[in-house]
């Protein structure tokens, strides 16, 4: 095959299929091409990727060092991004910044505990079909006319490459990320109803996201790039706010910041309030005009934050708070 057809060979090795792959030795970095890559159409476009395609953040999303790793990791390797962390962190933010700062058009896959893999795939639309042969439609002699495309479908058939989120995957069934496999891994699936095979025009970007409520295959996480997205420190959610909030005056940020992580840090929470939901209660802070001072505030009668609804989500912690800070002005008493 002649050079041409392999761009930036001297810049890689590349790892042809088992059958036809020698054994030489090689100086140059190894890069492992995605099982779908068959042709040097595929190759060639798995290397412009992994050339030319890299997420650092936006001017909407601030990402961290090793979040943009991780999300450059998964698109070199042609892997799935699994995205785990506590609720209101930007997971599924994530997926859009991605789509937006690479330009790639955005499929949403939102998971519901109903929600069944092949749903993404394609439906038969036996009960449309039924009524039209009723109604003497022309078109129910042809079956395709009834098969409704899935987003993994849709993002198949894509132009260029896509970006595919499938949002909260923990909410399926137990089952359902297994019966995902060979589709994610060969980027096909067969369409019994019409006899043909779907192929993937261009392997799409996947992140998946998980709260974690509950365990994950081990086949399935074996196909997965992992990232888990810790909790954004005091220097990281400052730089955050700063983003949404860009004149936003710095006392008020330095006593809503000092005010959130004490309430986040209170033991015995039964849920800690989110990056989502500080950014909800300083917009609540800006628009009914809250002093710094009221978030420092000794008074007994002022125990929470105001407008505490945006950060405690339900009466027991409420009242937990309440107690805490009763007790602790006690003992400093």
């Amino acid at each position: 095959m002649a050079k041409r057809d392999w761009p930036a060979r001297r810049f890689f090795t590349v790892l042809p299929p088992p059958a036809v792959r020698r054994s030489r030795p090689s100086r140059l970095p190894v890069l492992s091409l995605p099982a779908y890559a068959r042709t040097p159409q595929d190759v060639a476009g798995t290397l412009e990727s992994f050339m030319t395609t890299r997420f650092s953040g936006t001017d909407n999303y601030v990402a961290t060092e090793d979040l943009t790793m991780a999300v450059n990791a998964a698109v070199a390797l042609g892997r799935p991004l699994l995205v785990k962390g506590e609720p209101g962190t930007g997971k599924t933010q994530l997926a859009e910044e991605v789509a937006r700062a690479m330009n790639h058009p955005l499929y949403r896959w939102h998971i519901k505990s109903t929600t069944k893999a092949q749903q993404g795939l394609y439906e038969y639309d036996a009960v449309s079909r039924l009524r039209d042969s009723q109604l003497g439609e022309a078109k129910v002699h042809d079956i395709a006319n009834y098969i409704v495309k899935g987003r993994l479908w849709e993002a198949f058939e894509s132009e260029v490459r896509p970006v595919l989120l499938v949002d909260e995957i923990d909410k399926a069934d137990i089952e359902f990320p297994n019966d995902l496999l060979h589709e994610l891994d060969r980027m096909e699936f067969y369409v019994y109803e019409t006899r043909q095979w779907v192929k993937a025009r261009h392997r799409p970007i996947i992140i998946i996201t998980s709260n974690n409520e509950k365990e994950l295959p081990d086949a399935f996480l074996r196909r997965c790039f992992f990232h888990y997205i810790r909790f954004p420190d005091a220097a990281t959610m400052e730089q955050i706010v700063r983003v949404h909030y860009p004149t936003l005056k710095k006392d008020l940020l330095s006593a809503a910041l000092s005010a959130f992580f004490s309430l986040r840090d209170t033991p015995g929470l039964k849920k800690k309030p989110s990056t989502s939901e500080l950014l909800d209660w300083i917009k609540l802070l800006v628009a009914e005009d809250i002093p710094p001072e009221a978030l420092r505030s000794d008074d007994s009668r002022k125990s929470i934050p105001p407008l505490y609804g945006a950060l405690l989500k339900n009466e027991q912690d409420v009242h937990l708070f309440e107690q805490l800070i009763f007790l602790h002005r006690r003992q400093r008493q």
